[in-house]
């Protein structure tokens, strides 16, 4: 399958303005089978009060973002992940919605909130859902889920071949790492980030396509739009080995992997 990555910085409060640009980058996309782009990309990232957080979210089944997403995946006959703040109630999660050419899929809420998420959204309460696409299967993660090599092997226990990874990456060391952890799960990974400086807060950029090996296939420049598409190899997210005696995911021990206790510190 083809797949890849949309770089571009939302704008905050600019909902039709973000709209706008996502259907622009798109267009630009109809190769793709799977497109990812980056988190929070309807509303901007970096609210100054939770009321303003609210009034730019959207309900899923009510979104002219998801809505949008919809009629561009119809147009291109393909899966586009996209990061949503997603209204449900009275509360907000920090989401990535998945859509296809037949209607919407389903959702992943971001599991570990960064740095003032906590002030808005909700700790994410989906787990770590793996869907099937085409004969594929795709998990998700958001941006500083990176750092948590659980989720990671969660999803490639599941069966996930390519994680999808809708970013608003500000540390420097997600480029580093997700690729290593997709070595260590023998996965690809999707990582769309956003660029540019909103409220005082910098966005790295830099968005990657890293496969099962490690190996980055691509890197985005740190501060401008950027579509990148490649061939995807199933048969190295399926090749679980690492030496012809040593399998990444059956050599686990996990009898002897058990919460840790006072004697084990």
């Amino acid at each position: 399958m083809k797949a890849g990555i949309i770089q571009f910085a939302p704008e905050l409060g600019n909902l039709e303005s973000n709209y706008q640009k996502t259907e622009e980058l798109l267009k630009q996309a109809i190769d793709a089978d799977l497109i990812v782009l980056p988190e929070l990309a309807n509303s901007g990232y970096n609210f100054s009060s939770k009321s303003q957080a609210l009034a730019l979210s959207e309900p899923i089944d009510d979104s002219n973002y998801v809505k949008l997403l919809l009629k561009m995946a119809v147009a291109n006959n393909q899966f586009i992940v996209a990061g949503l703040n997603e209204r449900s109630g009275e509360k907000l999660y920090n989401t990535a919605v998945l859509v296809g050419p037949s209607g919407y899929i389903g959702k992943y809420r971001k599991t570990h909130l960064f740095w003032n998420e906590f002030d808005f959204f909700e700790k994410g309460d989906t787990g770590f859902p793996v869907f099937e696409i085409n004969n594929t299967k795709i998990g998700i993660l958001i941006c500083f889920d990176w750092i948590f090599p659980e989720a990671w092997r969660i999803l490639a226990l599941r069966g996930a071949e390519i994680i999808c990874h809708p970013s608003n990456l500000v540390l420097p060391y997600a480029q580093q790492a997700v690729p290593v952890q997709c070595m260590m799960n023998r996965v690809y990974g999707l990582t769309a980030n956003r660029y540019g400086t909103e409220a005082g807060v910098t966005f790295s950029g830099r968005s990657f396509v890293s496969d099962p090996k490690g190996k980055m296939l691509y890197t985005a420049p740190a501060d401008q739009d950027a579509v990148f598409i490649t061939d995807i190899d199933l048969s190295l997210s399926n090749d679980k080995m690492i030496t012809p005696r040593n399998h990444a995911l059956l050599d686990r021990r996990p009898e002897l992997y058990h919460p840790l206790t006072d004697t084990d510190i």
